[in-house]
């Protein structure tokens, strides 16, 4: 609707100059916007104001030249000319009627867009590492992710979806010397207690149960270990293939080493994978950090080859027996690091090669999607994309944390899992749909306040809840007008109950037009989710397309028995409502239930 109103003002220019009206060597920008105030009509422009310099008039002069060539289409009822030279439209009833018709038409399409023009974009996101569960933290970046690659999609993009392992460097050492630790602990319990595995683990995670100056199996791991009890089933795994072999003092320690970290990493990768599929996230790539420190064909590694692409560049020089990049020349606050005096590379190091490794393989775009504990990182990953060229098609976003509450309380985290109440725990609880949607229901940049009993409620206060009862309400309006409690195909239901060439311009009323207008604002509200990768603007239309459609409802009887052409056209009013919420609930990854 907002192209074919901008196409009005531009055609009402181009008018206007022709018959002398308006001395224009450069037609201005037709854009229009929604007014703030709805009594000032469905769409302002101030087009009058951009051109009175050039056209050496008043802007008030200007649109009033503009106004009747603008209300001559059918699709306006009115144009008015407020204050110095505003121009508000107000839409005929016939074109608001329409939009119900182009709802139907379209289908799953509507809102679709060519902003993205088919050009390749990858969006990276989640990226937990592989050596324990995923926090709730990161199911919120699973689920905006996700959210914004479907938005991304819709407006035209090819999105393909990435998680990257971190299964090389320091932390899969540490992972590897806890499975261990705790995996000597339960056989030394099992032999000097004479107790079964589950008994030994028993013993273990009660311990981690107590005050931390109480505790005696932790501590003996040392400082260089991860605590939760995830580990000590990760042991129990290797206990129950291996038995006691590797507890044998002729056990090699840095094979045992190996074989645990191989083996853990494997099952929490795998779990990590089950996790994401039980929260609706698929991702297209995974991309393994080892692959950045593998020798090539040439005897380099990726990292040596970005490294070498600096260094061509002018960004590289050595100090102190370290290898450093000049990122302060890209307003980083200091250079950083690469390869340390002891050779070691550093995790930035594989940063940059893999952001190179991105756009080598071909994407026009490309999107981080990180958690705020990573905020420092960003100048000095952005910087190293400048220096190699890709600045312009490089954007990091930073996704804030959640605050877990039960009933407005802060929820107790969990020692059963280390300190940090997991992702699929929260999902069992509450389910994907309230997950997801209440994860998405604020803007990325604001902490998530995520109150797992109001997740759960069944009414009007939980916002999920409401959006799928107006979509479930529909589906039982359409059921009830065809006689037919059975039916699942709500498509093909409403299309046998008001067909595609169904009469609308019965529909006047007040509130059937204001149900068209909320319906034609999703294009646009898809649009700027994509522009500005906020799908929780999503669920704002959501919520009040669900509130439009409830007033509808009070007001509107939708089936009249003695007007069927009325009752026909409502039938049609209600269908538009539903696709549109079910398509909005599916950027969200929610579903649209026909029943509850």
């Amino acid at each position: 609707m907002r192209e074919i109103i901008e196409n009005l003002v531009a055609d009402a220019l181009k008018e206007a100059v022709a018959a002398g009206d308006l001395q224009l060597d450069e037609l201005p920008d037709p854009s229009v916007e929604r007014p703030k105030d709805e009594t000032h009509g469905d769409w302002a422009s101030t087009v009058a104001l951009k051109c009175a310099k050039q056209a050496h008039k008043k802007p008030r002069d200007i649109a009033e030249a503009l106004a009747p060539r603008i209300a001559s289409s059918s699709l306006v009822e009115n144009v008015e000319v407020a204050g110095p030279g505003f121009i508000n439209v107000k839409l005929s009833p016939a074109a608001l009627q329409n939009v119900f018709q182009q709802v139907r038409e379209q289908g799953d399409s509507y809102g679709t867009c060519d902003e993205g023009k088919g050009r390749k974009l990858q969006i990276e996101f989640v990226s937990a590492n592989p050596t324990g569960p995923m926090h709730v933290g990161h199911g919120r970046w699973a689920a905006l992710g996700d959210s914004i690659a479907n938005v991304l999609a819709h407006a035209g993009w090819n999105v393909e979806r990435e998680y990257y392992i971190n299964d090389a460097g320091n932390q899969m050492d540490v992972y590897a010397n806890s499975v261990v630790a705790r995996y000597l602990q339960a056989v030394a319990l099992i032999k000097e207690r004479s107790v079964t595995f589950a008994e030994a683990k028993e013993i273990l995670v009660a311990d981690l149960e107590l005050p931390q100056e109480e505790q005696t199996y932790l501590p003996a791991m040392g400082d260089n270990v991860y605590g939760g009890a995830y580990i000590i089933d990760d042991a129990e795994a290797i206990y129950q293939r291996d038995g006691d072999a590797w507890a044998s003092p002729d056990a090699d320690p840095e094979a045992r080493r190996v074989e645990f970290r191989e083996f853990g990493y494997q099952r929490e990768l795998a779990h990590i994978k089950e996790v994401l599929d039980q929260a609706g996230v698929t991702f297209d790539v995974w991309f393994s950090e080892r692959t950045l420190h593998a020798a090539g064909p040439n005897g380099k590694s990726a990292i040596d080859v970005a490294i070498d692409r600096l260094r061509e560049a002018g960004y590289i020089y050595e100090k102190d027996g370290a290898t450093w990049f000049k990122s302060t020349e890209f307003k980083d606050d200091k250079d950083r690091v690469l390869i340390k005096a002891d050779g070691d590379e550093t995790y930035f190091a594989a940063d940059v090669a893999y952001h190179a490794n991105k756009f080598d393989r071909g994407y026009e775009r490309v999107i981080d999607l990180w958690g705020a504990d990573h905020h420092g990182y960003v100048a000095r990953v952005k910087a190293a994309m400048k220096a190699l060229g890709f600045d312009e098609q490089f954007d990091i976003v930073i996704g804030q944390l959640v605050n877990l509450l039960r009933d407005g309380k802060p929820v107790r985290l969990s020692k059963r899992k280390g300190t940090i109440v997991t992702f699929e725990e929260l999902l069992k609880e509450v389910g994907r749909d309230a997950t997801r949607y209440l994860m998405l229901s604020r803007s990325t940049d604001q902490q998530v306040d995520f109150d797992i009993e109001q997740a759960k409620r069944q009414d009007s206060s939980n916002p999920v809840y409401y959006v799928q009862y107006a979509h479930a309400r529909i589906c039982s309006i359409l059921r009830r007008g065809a006689g037919r409690e059975d039916a699942q195909d709500m498509d093909a239901l409403a299309t046998e109950l008001a067909p595609l060439d169904a009469d609308l311009s019965v529909l006047t009323a007040e509130p059937e037009l204001e149900l068209a207008r909320k319906l034609s604002e999703f294009p646009e509200v898809v649009l700027g989710c994509a522009r500005d990768l906020a799908p929780f603007r999503l669920t704002h239309y959501a919520e009040d397309l669900a509130a439009t459609f409830h007033r509808f409802y009070t007001q509107c009887h939708v089936l009249v028995e003695d007007d069927p052409v009325l009752s026909t056209a409502r039938l049609a009013a209600c269908d538009a409502t539903r696709r549109v919420l079910r398509l909005a609930l599916s950027l969200l990854g929610v579903s649209a239930p026909v029943r509850m």
